[in-house]
């Protein structure tokens, strides 16, 4: 059953019970100050959706806003349970896609065709997803915090996509500052002997009282906000995620034992960061993805040595596109 006939079902049960007609406000009344509006509906709508992940499909939950437009100036309100209905009835019966998310607006302005043409979703929810350790075989699951949002303006929809990506970010100043201090205190311990063996350095760096400087690192997030081509198929998340991982190289991991964190530190020694170094290792991966017609970087990390977050924006810098000015 549609969302329309659902809802126009549900009022003849009412008005068959009790004999009496309902009033409906919304369509029996004309608007005091007549004029049209560019968004009526609802944010913050519980929705269980049936999401596509791997190894299988599963429900999971999710939030909503839901809106059409008003083209009528005289029309006093839209029907806000028919959005309702919509989000409710189809989103967990079919997997998740880009032609689920332009099913769903098509039933928001088809429930509103005497009033509307533009119609609008935002679905907010976890991306779930399998993450293997850096060494040891472990597997478990991680979730990406992700909104979709989809505009559909007459004929043109608009699909993007807004999804966090966290890292681990190793300051290159305090690894340099680090390294200082390690030559001084060689210097002191042995810059008075003419010769030093090999196991007399292996044993010096091992001891936790002498080596003690020791470069911070900090998680990190990069929220990273796309817009699809016309001709693009899907929102590949699992494809985004792990090309913006594969750039960034330390992604904080799931199940560790001590060789992946031992791993973990390597990796984030051998690849220190700034946040400006960070945006610019995110885009230019993302410059090579032929589905995307636009995308907008916001990286932060999250400091340990200041009380602030140090913070780089950069666009793919099209006409008319996104911008971080």
């Amino acid at each position: 059953m549609k969302p329309m006939d659902a809802f126009e079902a549900a009022t003849s049960r009412l008005t068959a019970d009790t004999g009496i007609a309902l009033p409906d406000v919304a369509t029996d009344t004309m608007a005091k100050i007549s004029g049209t509006l560019d968004r009526v509906g609802m944010s913050g709508i519980s929705v269980m959706m049936h999401y596509p992940a791997e190894p299988m499909p599963v429900l999971i939950p999710a939030m909503a806003d839901a809106y059409v437009n008003i083209t009528n100036p005289e029309v006093k309100g839209i029907h806000m349970s028919r959005l309702f209905l919509a989000l409710q009835e189809i989103l967990p019966e079919k997997p998740f896609s880009m032609a689920l998310c332009e099913e769903v607006l098509g039933a928001f302005i088809e429930s509103h065709r005497d009033l509307s043409d533009s119609g609008f979703l935002n679905l907010r929810f976890e991306h779930p997803r399998t993450s293997e350790s850096l060494l040891s075989g472990l597997t478990a699951w991680r979730s990406y915090p992700v909104q979709v949002r989809v505009s559909r303006r007459k004929d043109q929809v608009v699909h993007r996509t807004t999804l966090r990506v966290t890292y681990s970010s190793a300051c290159p100043c305090s690894a340099a500052l680090s390294r200082q201090v390690i030559q001084q205190q060689f210097m002191q311990r042995y810059g008075g002997q003419p010769a030093v063996t090999a196991v007399e350095v292996l044993d010096w760096l091992g001891d936790e009282d002498t080596v003690i400087p020791v470069p911070h690192s900090q998680r990190s997030h990069a929220d990273i906000t796309v817009e699809y081509t016309a001709q693009a198929e899907g929102y590949h998340l699992d494809e985004l995620i792990q090309q913006v991982e594969a750039a960034l190289t330390t992604p904080v991991q799931a199940a560790v034992k001590r060789a992946d964190e031992q791993e973990f530190a390597r990796l984030n020694g051998l690849n220190l960061m700034f946040c400006e170094d960070a945006a610019r290792k995110i885009k230019q991966s993302l410059d090579a993805h032929t589905d995307l017609h636009d995308f907008l970087i916001k990286v932060s990390h999250l400091e340990s040595l200041h009380a602030h977050d140090a913070v780089a924006m950069v666009a793919k810098g099209i006409p008319g596109g996104f911008t971080a000015a």
